[in-house]
């Protein structure tokens, strides 16, 4: 290895090296996280240079907020994931199994929203979905709504490789994966104390706006102002229903207050004086948490994929963008690799993932701009999230409009990048 070599890998050694197999670079174990480049430096977006990028979900994270603890959990988390997917690039795998290996990792962290650290559903289950998809096929798989898996990913690849259908749903695709070989796991494998814990806390919230404003989705208010209970002349932030906060004030005619922008918001104030309240969106980050990877191998191929425990406190079989080809996942060895995490029912409606695809190729916009450009439409309609997208020929974007995502990304040369906040 020459010293220019060393160099670009950009880290202080404080681990063990391993050199893979015909690897033209190192790879790290056992680093101690607080030697990742200081947050404040942006991604270096080096053009062409990506292979494998990561996002570990999107929404109000702020470094205040975080104990370095919790700090160093999450950039571990990250790092393995990352190190993991570009380990089989490297061994000559391909995207396809680098996207499953990666997102494996992820789904067996608790830290993250998907697989073992799912969150709970209203009745006290977790359940979750998973994409993925061949850029160079356009083959593709997914679940939805599943409760023992402990891979979902894993079952998913399942589905595009070993049956005549993408997308499988609830027992049905629990079903499958026993004929298939997939691992089951008994439910209680995904409980943790933090997200039951998160669970509860949005029960509470959610209880004391029905006894406010009773079970209405729909509440008339007042054009011009951050509707009930809200005080008026403030600045941006929440308008809750009988209840006043700090900033919450005048959204304007047309204009929109969005749930959760101080944290325990319930809805939104739009054109009109329509508040809708959202259950299951009290708090603006009970929807995010989402895992995904999208990774270029050797050959030139693209692959995606993204996995979730989906929304604290959702009813009904809520099922969001995650599992959906075009909406949360997409891969086009013709154009890029998209992998989302938000608000999936703005994802949905925006067909994001696809319509990122579409931009690159039929407008000829780069990567960067594209992401932005998709990200700007969930915003303008009142979403929050972010993506991660590669694209043919290695560049990358980690595109968001929250204060924080979890993300990384792999060079071609190994040099791992990971960043959690905004700035």
């Amino acid at each position: 290895m020459n010293v220019r070599h060393f160099i670009r890998m950009n880290y202080f050694l404080t681990g063990t090296l391993v050199f893979l197999a015909g690897a033209p670079a190192l790879v790290l174990t056992g680093c101690n996280t607080s030697t990742q480049p200081a947050e404040k430096d942006k991604p270096q977006m080096a053009k062409g240079d990506y292979v494998l990028v990561i996002h570990g979900g999107a929404g109000t994270i702020l470094k205040k907020d975080m104990t370095p603890e919790k700090e160093a959990a999450f950039r571990a988390g990250l790092q393995k994931a990352l190190e993991t997917g570009y380990a089989a690039l490297q061994t000559g795998k391909s995207s396809l199994d680098a996207v499953e290996a990666t997102i494996r990792v992820l789904e067996d962290d608790s830290n993250f929203n998907a697989g073992k650290g799912a969150v709970f559903t209203n009745d006290g289950h977790n359940e979750l979905d998973a994409a993925i998809m061949n850029g160079r096929t356009l083959a593709a798989g997914a679940v939805a709504g599943v409760r023992t898996i402990r891979n979902p990913i894993t079952l998913a690849r399942a589905v595009m490789e070993k049956s005549e259908h993408v997308l499988l749903t609830g027992r049905g695709a629990e079903q499958f994966a026993r004929e298939a070989g997939v691992e089951i796991v008994d439910t209680s494998y995904f409980w943790t104390r933090h997200r039951w814990d998160d669970l509860q806390q949005a029960i509470r919230e959610e209880d004391s706006v029905k006894a406010a404003k009773g079970h209405t989705f729909l509440e008339k208010g007042n054009p011009g102002s951050g509707g009930a209970g809200s005080r008026p002349g403030g600045g941006p932030g929440d308008a809750v229903a009988g209840v006043a906060h700090a900033g919450g004030g005048a959204a304007g005619a047309g204009g929109t207050v969005r749930a959760g922008s101080d944290a325990a918001g319930a809805g939104s104030v739009v054109a009109g004086g329509v508040r809708r309240l959202k259950y299951g969106t009290i708090h603006v980050d009970y929807k995010f948490g989402t895992v995904g990877c999208v990774a270029l191998d050797k050959n030139g191929d693209l692959a995606a994929g993204t996995s979730t425990g989906g929304m604290t406190n959702k009813r009904y079989g809520r099922v969001g963008d995650s599992p959906l080809i075009g909406a949360g996942t997409y891969a086009n060895n013709n154009t890029v690799a998209v992998s989302c995490t938000g608000w999936g029912e703005f994802y949905i409606r925006n067909v994001v993932a696809y319509d990122l695809s579409a931009l690159v190729e039929y407008k000829g916009l780069s990567v960067k701009d594209a992401g932005a450009a998709v990200i700007g439409k969930v915003g303008k309609l009142g979403g929050d999230g972010g993506l991660i997208a590669l694209d043919k020929n290695g560049n990358m974007t980690m595109s968001f409009n929250t204060d924080g995502m979890y993300r990384g990304s792999v060079t071609k040369d190994g040099k791992i990048e990971v960043y959690i906040y905004k700035d």
